[in-house]
């Protein structure tokens, strides 16, 4: 039923490009996409971030989408959302953060991977759970990681960003590399588990739909 996104899938893979990112970090962008219980009808949050983890600027959107959730296929049914709140913002941030995965996938193409290319942007992939791969478990102390490998190959890290917490599951989307995702993630993790863009945005994205829910 959706050979023609898997082969799209494994189309846009082939562009992804993993290389090490050297540029200053000014502008950090975190997104969430929630959706209504039962519903196609998404809310999506991009925030912008400074380096002193501020807030510059956010934008949220809201859209009925006809993508249902697919295991594998995530990013046809957030995209839409995120692309429509990326073109909104006026301060673009140099590196943005998805609670999803990067090249940590099937077919090498998580929604932090989609989101990258279609924008050519960097895109880290900031997950709470493996979608694919083995790894060994990290110490517990902040800054431990071991590799995820699948199919003999490193897609990204097991990386413990609080002490004594489980790992978040960081791969690389777009534009960067696994060890330059691993400090990213950690320079932008104050003292909670999750890092603050992704973490902002779930906030923001939860109260958006909350806030329409309760308009009507």
């Amino acid at each position: 039923m959706y050979e023609h996104l898997l082969s799209l899938q494994n189309k846009l893979a082939k562009k992804v490009i993993i290389c090490p990112y050297k540029n200053n970090i000014r502008l950090i962008g975190g997104v969430d996409v929630s959706f209504e219980r039962f519903s196609n009808t998404g809310f999506c949050s991009f925030v912008v971030l400074n380096k002193k983890f501020e807030i510059v600027e956010v934008k949220n959107v809201k859209l009925t989408v006809k993508m249902p959730y697919v295991p594998g296929l995530l990013s046809f049914r957030e995209l839409p959302l995120i692309y429509q709140a990326y073109k909104k913002l006026s301060f673009k941030p140099d590196i943005v953060f998805c609670d999803s995965q990067g090249i940590a996938h099937s077919r090498g193409l998580g929604l932090a991977s989609h989101l990258g290319v279609v924008l050519n942007i960097p895109v880290v992939g900031c997950a709470k759970s493996r979608l694919v791969g083995e790894y060994n478990i990290p110490g517990n102390k902040k800054g431990n990681y071991t590799y995820l490998k699948y199919r003999g190959e490193n897609v990204g890290a097991v990386l413990i960003t609080k002490d004594n917490c489980k790992p978040m599951f960081i791969s690389p989307g777009h534009l960067i590399d696994i060890k330059t995702s691993i400090l990213t993630v950690l320079k932008f993790t104050k003292k909670y588990k999750i890092p603050e863009p992704t973490r902002v945005a779930h906030i923001l994205s939860n109260s958006f739909r909350r806030e329409d829910s309760n308009f009507y």
